[in-house]
Parts: structure tokens; C-alpha cells; sequence
């Protein structure tokens, strides 16, 4: 893919320093962070590095990326690994894409309690699709798999959802055989929405009565029982929204889909149309209109503070695996899965802990470019009159 011509550290140059002193009192030290990682990705402050392609000799000299999660360039190397780990433990079985969102009414609150409220979400979720797998009326199976926390819309709103990418079928509950699922559909979503909802409900009275949650600004009223518990009504009156996407091809297929939705930020450098001192335009989907391209022009410093929105907590997994594919279960369980469904294990190469990873592709020949030569910051200084940096 080409370099994008705008790029958000270009917004952060413009008006990083406007934006924080409107906003100082706001922010909070993971947002201060994320703007001056981004400010300094990939340019001498963070040094440099040599590559040379193991294909075709050439050789470039690149400046470092910042690596923060949030940062729209320094998603696709930490992509590239994590797909390369799940490539170890994808099934020959259709997946299935189902998405799980909350009421428009509840949002304030989880941006109030973000750590607290983002992870009864994935708990919830996943809860809910164990209990409606198992039960014999519909998979009557335990399925594994995994599920990954977006909290954006296309126009950098609010819009906290999990994607949960499942396995068509999944053990008997005497691991004795693999149960497929039917081929048209996983799990009825009318039965997903309502277990989802009334779990989900359940899950902040709970909270409340134990003194989990913070009130302010919007939210104050409801530090009121009596006004929460009313809350809750309108919250347990309304459709909860599960989305099941069609069932997509088998393990061949997976890794190319889960690349589109694995380590995003809630916009990326190839969606901005200009960039300028008074305004920022970005394209975004009309969903609601056919997947119409639109374009949305705000300030600069409105375009930062919706960007920053969507920083998660300090050490916030954002992707968590569940039943035979948690951490604790899967070394066990996954095996058995492939017995049952007769196929080969894996390859034991180099392990995935030590394995070389390409850092990007050669632009002469498309081969793998591996680092063979490090520089400081300090060393740029002297290394840039002798080599062309390339902060690409």
C-alpha cells in the first residue's frame, strides 16, 4: 500500500499544542502519551535502523516507530506476528464473525468507567455465547475462540463493540466428538441479543451494589439507587444488538479476514483527505446509506479529541481468548480439536518466541527486510551524512 499523504502526527504537529492547552484539564497521562508517540514515530528522536532483504541485497535505512498500540503506523508488524501465532491454531471448519454492541444510552457511563465496564463487556459477550453454544437446542457444544474490543465509529464517535471470530462447531460436552454447526448460521441472534442483554444488566447491578462505578458530569443522577435501578429498565426495554455476519471460508480464508479487524486505531493515515491549519477532512462509511464514501470536515482539535477518545486503560488487553482457546485450556484442548476433526498437527519449526520476523517488504522485490544494524539518536546525527533515511 502507498504512503498515505496526510498522516495524523501532521494533525498533532499542527495543533497538538492549541489542543492541550484547551483540553490540559481533561487529559489523562495514557492520552498525553499516545500524542507524543505519535509526534515522534519514525523520526530521529526514537533512532534508526539498517535492513537488508534476504531476497535481493538491497538495503535501507529507516528511522524507529514508536510502537504505542494506539499509534496509526505501528500496527502492521504487531499484526503480522499475531496472525502468524494464530495461523498455529486455526481448525479446517467455516468461521463465523459475530459483533456485539450496547444501547446508544449506556456509552456515557462506560466512558466514565472504561476498565471496569470494557471488560464486562468482552465477560458478558463471551459468556453469552458459551451459554447459548452449550445448550442442546441450538450447537449443544463448548466452542473456543477469540474476541476483540473496538470502541469507535466511522466518524470516531463512540461506539464501544466486540467482534468475536468463532470456529463453525465445537466439542460434545464429553470431548468425545466435534459437533459442525449448521452451514447458514452459527447461533440464532434473537437468543444471543437477549441472554447478551439481561447478563449484561445483571452485570452493572452488580457493580453498582459493590461500589465499582464512578458517577459524574451526565452520569451524576445516577448515583441514586433509585434512579440507577430505573436506568436499568430502559437499559432491559430496549433491543440489544448482535450482528452475525455471514459464514466466511475456512482456514485459508481466516487470516486475510481477521487482518481487517486485528490491531486497528480508531482511524487510519489512509483515511484523511487534507490536513490543514482550521480543518481536517477524513472519508468515512455511510453504513446506514448502502456503505456510502463520505467526508467529514471538523478542527483539528475536534479531530484530536475524538481521536484520544478511544485510548484504552494502561494495560488493557484489547483482544482475550476464551473456553479451549484461553492460555489455560488451549495447550489440552486445541489438539483434541484437531484429533477429532483429523487433522495434522502444526509444524514445529522455529518457535514463534524466537522466529525471525521480516519487518516490512522490500520495495525492489517484495522479499522480507530483517534489521541488521541498529543506530541511536545520537548516531543519527553523524549516520544521516552518510546515509538517506527513510521515515516511510
Amino acid at each position: 500500500m502507498s504512503r498515505p499523504p496526510f498522516e495524523v502526527a501532521d494533525i498533532i504537529s499542527i495543533a497538538g499544542s492549541r489542543f492541550r492547552e484547551r483540553y490540559a484539564a481533561f487529559l489523562t497521562w495514557p492520552q498525553v502519551k499516545v500524542l507524543e508517540a505519535i509526534a515522534r514515530c519514525r523520526t530521529a528522536a526514537l533512532g534508526g535502523h539498517r535492513d537488508l532483504c534476504s531476497r535481493c541485497g538491497h538495503e535501507a535505512i529507516s528511522y524507529n516507530s514508536c510502537r504505542n498500540r494506539h499509534c496509526p503506523k505501528c500496527q502492521s508488524n504487531a499484526r503480522d506476528k499475531w496472525l502468524q501465532r494464530r495461523q498455529q491454531e486455526l481448525l479446517p471448519v467455516g468461521y463465523y464473525h459475530l459483533v456485539f454492541s450496547v444501547p446508544h444510552a449506556l456509552v456515557p457511563l462506560m466512558w466514565q468507567n472504561k476498565r471496569r465496564l470494557f471488560s464486562l463487556l468482552f465477560e458478558v459477550s463471551a459468556a453469552t455465547l458459551l451459554q447459548v453454544a452449550i445448550d442442546p437446542k441450538h450447537l449443544g457444544a463448548e466452542t473456543g475462540f477469540f474476541s476483540i474490543l473496538h470502541t469507535w465509529g466511522q466518524k470516531l464517535e463512540r461506539h464501544p463493540h466486540i467482534h468475536c471470530v468463532v470456529p463453525g462447531g465445537g466439542l460434545s460436552p464429553d470431548h468425545a466428538h466435534w459437533i459442525p454447526a449448521r452451514s447458514s448460521f452459527f447461533l440464532p441472534v434473537k437468543v444471543l441479543s437477549r441472554v447478551f442483554r439481561g447478563k449484561f444488566v445483571a452485570g452493572l447491578r452488580h457493580a453498582f451494589r459493590n461500589h465499582q462505578l464512578m458517577f459524574y458530569g451526565a452520569c451524576s443522577s445516577l448515583k441514586n439507587e433509585s434512579q440507577f435501578i430505573e436506568f436499568l429498565r430502559t437499559l432491559s426495554r430496549q433491543d440489544w444488538v448482535v450482528y452475525a455476519k455471514p459464514p466466511f471460508g475456512g482456514a485459508e480464508h481466516v487470516l486475510h479476514y481477521l487482518a481487517r479487524y486485528t490491531h486497528r486505531v480508531a482511524i487510519s493515515n489512509h483515511r484523511l483527505v487534507s490536513v490543514g491549519n482550521n480543518a481536517v477532512s477524513f472519508r468515512w462509511k455511510d453504513y446506514a446509506n448502502g456503505s456510502q464514501q463520505r467526508t467529514l470536515t471538523i478542527s483539528p482539535e475536534e479531530f484530536l479529541r475524538r481521536f484520544l477518545q478511544h485510548v484504552l486503560p494502561k494495560g488493557f488487553p484489547r483482544i482475550r481468548y476464551f473456553e479451549w482457546l484461553a492460555n489455560r485450556r488451549r495447550r489440552d484442548l486445541l489438539p483434541l480439536c484437531r484429533n477429532l476433526l483429523h487433522q495434522q498437527p502444526p509444524t514445529t519449526g522455529t518457535s514463534c518466541a524466537t522466529e525471525r520476523i521480516a519487518v516490512r517488504q522490500c520495495p525492489q522485490c517484495n522479499g522480507p527486510m530483517y534489521t541488521i544494524e541498529r543506530f541511536t539518536a545520537a548516531e543519527i546525527c553523524f549516520v544521516g551524512k552518510v546515509y538517506s533515511f527513510d521515515s516511510s
